[in-house]
């Protein structure tokens, strides 16, 4: 039997009342939260594997990290000055060579690169949709983290048979689904309303109705061509077409909804689905700054659960979920007005409500006795927390990742105190490296400490998927022109 306790601690618990604990205790015994009550005289004497001096410390949830993509983690820095356009030309390119099965040593490096990170930044939980997501089950389920991963499917984004990505999906559902005890899981992942043909969402449906315990993870009404798409279909709209499908349930986490309206908020609602928030994606690479922004507030008034995601956090190079916090309150408060958001309900974002849109709300997300004990140790016996006054707002406006002292999944400390027992962190930065150099030697990318030159524009054409995205285009065009004569 493995005992944690960690005493004489600030213990914010975000169950149903958001307790707070100026001095707290929590007990955990093989990887289950036994106790979570005010400190005794004696629980520093507590027989324990581990006992944890919680003085000038606060204990919270493990983050979720509620969407993702974890593949090229390794070229972070190398897409931090780029426009809207080339991101999306260059990023399609890469992506195309992925799905052929090319640079398997960035996709690996990668991974480790992004656990390592992800577990000294407190992040316990994380959902990717990747389009090698094997090597992302192996890493994270060593290093000891808790993850959903799924193999992207689509078939107007890239050339990739449908066969062959519906086989890749069932097979890493059937070998991945589970493991490590359990903390390795698998989801559904059909790209999103736009890359999607009906034809595939419903084959994604029928592939869906095999594993029914199994999350729906997309991206939906993120783009202006969503609904266009959509009803190109013959539906009325992207959340219709999801609907008319079978999909628009409890089991959908749609990253995004950018552009959902009150209509759209009760019926994500209504079919108890959840959404993942994903700000600083949108707030760095924005193309227009009258766009809509993703209606947090309103879903959740409505009763969605909200989590928050960190997305291709290579793009806009960080790693810190508090962060993310942060942007979402400010973004929203920018577009909106203030007060848009009060600190615990960001709190909660981080943790329940994440776990909450992936169905683990009753293992994980709270500081509760029965759940699985995923819970960070921060130091706030610093400068910056003085004096220690509304915890919750210290959390999501002032904690970083570097506030993060110990870390402990599943009953597991993997740090504790800096230490990572797991993980040879510079082995991981050393393969990290030596990806990057094969990779720009292989492709013609230049990245280097003063920034990145992808190739020339006729070798980024050359590596895109050519029948897909010619289709996407085609459908697009050809329902925009009948919306206007219908219009």
């Amino acid at each position: 039997m493995t005992r944690i306790v960690v005493h004489d601690a600030f213990v914010l618990t975000v169950d149903d009342r958001n307790r707070l604990f100026k001095r707290g205790t929590l007990v955990s015994e093989d990887g289950v939260i036994r106790e979570v009550r005010k400190t005794h005289d004696g629980d520093a004497t507590l027989d324990a594997d581990h006992v944890i001096d919680g003085t000038g410390k606060l204990v919270l949830p493990g983050l979720v990290n509620a969407h993702a993509h974890l593949e090229l983690t390794a070229l972070i820095g190398a897409f931090s000055e780029f426009g809207v356009g080339e991101l999306f030309a260059t990023m399609t390119a890469v992506y195309n060579q992925l799905g052929r099965g090319e640079y398997d040593y960035l996709v690996k490096a990668g991974y480790e690169l992004a656990a390592l990170n992800f577990l000294v930044g407190g992040v316990t939980t994380t959902n990717s949709m990747d389009v090698r997501p094997t090597y992302g089950a192996e890493v994270f389920g060593e290093a000891g983290l808790r993850g959903v991963f799924g193999s992207t499917i689509t078939d107007l984004f890239w050339d990739v048979p449908v066969d062959e990505q519906l086989q890749r999906a069932r097979s890493f559902v059937e070998t991945c689904h589970g493991s490590y005890g359990g903390r390795v899981r698998a989801a559904i992942c059909p790209h999103d309303d736009w890359s999607v043909s009906r034809d595939l969402w419903e084959r994604v449906a029928r592939l869906a109705d095999e594993y029914p315990t199994l999350p729906v993870h997309t991206h939906l009404l993120e783009l202006d061509q969503s609904n266009t798409l959509a009803r190109s279909y013959g539906a009325k709209d992207s959340l219709g077409l999801v609907e008319e499908v079978g999909l628009l349930d409890e089991r959908l986490l749609a990253a995004h909804v950018r552009l959902a309206d009150e209509e759209d908020i009760r019926r994500i609602a209504n079919a108890g689905s959840g959404v993942a928030h994903c700000p600083s994606i949108f707030c760095y690479f924005n193309p227009d700054g009258s766009a809509p922004w993703t209606p947090v507030p309103e879903l959740r008034g409505a009763g969605v659960a909200t989590g928050l995601g960190l997305d291709d956090y290579y793009w806009h190079d960080s790693y810190d979920l508090f962060g993310e916090a942060r942007q979402a309150r400010l973004a929203a408060n920018l577009k909106k007005g203030a007060k848009q958001f009060s600190s615990i309900e960001l709190v909660r974002m981080l943790t329940i409500e994440g776990a909450e849109a992936l169905g683990m709300d009753e293992e994980i997300g709270s500081l509760e006795p029965g759940k699985r004990a995923d819970f960070l140790v921060l130091d706030v016996d610093k400068p910056k927390f003085t004096p220690l006054t509304n915890v919750p707002a210290q959390i999501v406006n002032n904690a970083t990742s570097a506030d993060v002292e110990t870390v402990v999944v599943d009953g597991t400390v993997l740090m504790g105190e800096g230490t990572i027992p797991r993980l040879d962190t510079e082995a991981i930065r050393e393969r990290a490296t030596r990806a990057v150099e094969r990779f720009c030697e292989e492709t013609g990318w230049e990245i280097g400490i003063g920034g990145s030159d992808p190739p020339s524009t006729g070798k980024i054409v050359t590596d895109l998927p050519k029948r897909g995205p010619a289709r996407l285009l085609a459908r697009i065009a050809t329902q925009s022109v009948k919306d206007e004569l219908e219009f």
